[in-house]
């Protein structure tokens, strides 16, 4: 059997040294038009800001170790010109020397990854414009913001414009995350950082309230942020810097930019052989991985899946999804019955000494779907145990089911324990988990690390609480004219003060209940919700009806602008 791999990044690599494992005797034909396989391109943003120095550390494999370790016939600069899948061969071309040659396969594996989207703006093609997809690309910022000052007096011939200075402002065009990631290695770098995004969030996967958290995160640590606005065209002043010009009119100075708008899948070679593609955009594939030609496979981020939690065909551009896709598919070539389970898109992105994460649906994905068989909460758990020094709070939103308490979805921020909470919630919803497994969940405990009650077990209490009836609860959107009790100490006012509500502090609850209305529902706050949980509790069982605002203060920050 000759199986032929496009690709040899992530989809691609792993699905060649899994066949190989699996199959001794298959003669595996792997191609990659760049000159790199198997590269770290996660990675790409950390060497640009100096945080991988070596670009060798970038290479997880090379094509010597495909070929000594895996005996992979392995070939950079190669590149697929054809596909004939009548007679099931592709025509490659050797950028090297010019050569095409037509090679026959059995199973065709389609790896191609995704471009960077780069739209035809006037100027875009200006030298100092960058995308950031491979390590080439990384290697060419990195030169460009290392040029010594002295050299670009004059006509500097790198470019053919007249230069001045060493690269000090930066504009990132694009919000998600390698914009995030581009943007906080260009400060440590010390450049003016103006990151723009067209939407009016940063972090599209995230509900707009946990995105506004990080934006304000991205500002205290020097990045300007100019969200609803897109970018019109670029232009090169007469000092050789650049002008990034916007849809609303704006004007942003740079010496570089970054292009961080999206990718778009690569489908040029499924469309070649007349593979189906989605909706979406992407490359159709059943569950085995196997396109439409059922001697055809393709992996990684060219093709549509199914999204794990709402079973919708989805897009999701991650390694590791890309890597367990191609492991399938060298399975099913080889005779197993292996299936992807879907994706839950479930990511980490580091901004700065924090982390914002996160894992399933977002509310905003289930309310397009007219999804309404769910409820959120909002929490502010520590980190770890609250007397070791350097517990953080982690501002903590899950998404659960109001019919059987299955868990949906997670979002957090925070500047310790996140990866850990994350991966707990998605391990959860891969296993159909609800919020009353993530109450009995065994956690690893050490004062250091967590809390004997742990924020993933604080999470499914609180929830479980609401189905049980124990909590009854409510959003600030939702908040309208009802009765507003603050059991917050007076010292929190000051600092924090909410017009409108009755003040009656925790401790003083049950002596002045008195003042309370028995003929209207009291909405209870305090800075968390968790003496208001007490509060709630206090009223509920003295005939009063009442309900908890969800996350209290901390969660209102959220949707008030600053």
């Amino acid at each position: 059997m000759k199986v032929i791999i496009v690709g040899g990044v992530a989809g691609g690599a792993s699905c060649a040294a899994r066949l190989r494992r699996l199959d001794e005797k298959a003669e595996i034909l792997m191609v990659e038009r760049g000159p790199y396989v198997s590269y770290a391109n996660c990675g790409l943003p950390y060497h640009v800001g100096g945080v991988i120095e070596k670009e060798s550390s970038l290479l997880v494999a090379t094509v010597q170790t495909f070929r000594e370790q895996f005996a992979i016939d392995c070939r950079t600069r190669c590149e697929v010109v054809g596909i004939s899948t009548a007679r099931k061969t592709v025509d490659l071309k050797n950028h090297a020397t010019g050569e095409v040659t037509t090679e026959k396969y059995d199973k065709l594996v389609l790896s191609p990854g995704a471009a960077p989207i780069r739209p035809p703006l006037p100027g875009i093609d200006l030298p100092g414009i960058f995308s950031v997809r491979t390590v080439p690309d990384a290697r060419c910022i990195r030169e460009w913001l290392d040029r010594d000052a002295a050299e670009q007096s004059g006509m500097d011939s790198y470019t053919g414009y007249q230069t001045v200075t060493k690269p000090k402002r930066a504009v990132v065009v694009g919000g998600g995350f390698i914009g995030l990631e581009m943007a906080e290695n260009l400060i440590h770098r010390g450049l003016e950082v103006t990151l723009i995004e067209k939407l009016n969030q940063v972090m599209p996967p995230l509900d707009p309230e946990m995105a506004r958290l990080v934006e304000r995160y991205m500002v205290k640590h020097g990045v300007h942020l100019e969200l609803n606005d897109g970018v019109a065209g670029f232009e090169r002043l007469a000092d050789g810097s650049l002008e990034v010009l916007t849809s609303s009119g704006k004007k942003h100075p740079a010496d570089i930019v970054i292009l961080a708008i999206g990718v778009r899948p690569e489908t040029e070679l499924a469309k070649m052989a007349g593979i189906e593609i989605g909706q979406r955009g992407g490359i159709r594939v059943d569950e085995h991985m196997r396109t439409t030609n059922p001697d055809i496979f393709a992996v990684g981020d060219a093709v549509e899946v199914k999204d794990f939690v709402t079973g919708q065909w989805t897009l999701i551009p991650l390694a590791g999804p890309a890597n367990r896709q191609g492991r399938i598919a060298a399975d099913v070539i080889a005779g197993r019955d292996s299936r992807f389970r879907g994706t839950q898109g479930t990511s980490i992105c580091q901004i700065f000494e924090g982390a914002i994460a996160s894992t399933g649906a977002s509310e905003k994905v289930l309310v397009q779907l007219g999804d309404k068989n769910f409820e959120k909460i909002y929490l502010y758990p520590n980190s770890h145990a609250g007397y070791y020094p350097g517990a953080k709070y982690i501002a903590t939103k899950i998404i659960f089911r109001k019919s059987d308490g299955r868990l949906l979805g997670a979002q957090l921020l925070g500047e310790d324990g996140v990866p850990k909470r994350i991966d707990s919630f998605a391990m959860a919803i891969q296993m159909g988990g609800t919020i009353y497994d993530l109450e009995e969940a065994e956690l690893c405990y050490a004062p250091p690390f967590g809390s004997a009650k742990d924020p993933v077990n604080f999470a499914g209490m609180v929830a479980a609480d609401i189905l049980r009836g124990d909590m009854p609860i409510c959003h600030w959107a939702s908040v309208d004219g009802e009765f507003l009790l603050d059991v917050r100490n007076p010292a929190e006012l000051v600092v924090e003060p909410l017009r409108g509500a009755v003040n009656i502090p925790l401790p003083q609850l049950r002596g002045r209940l008195g003042e309370l209305p028995r003929d209207r529902e009291i909405l209870v706050i305090c800075r968390s919700a968790q003496r208001a949980y007490y509060a709630t509790r206090i009223l509920l069982q003295n005939g009063f009806k009442a309900r908890n605002i969800s996350g209290g203060m901390l969660s209102r920050s959220m949707l008030v602008a600053e």
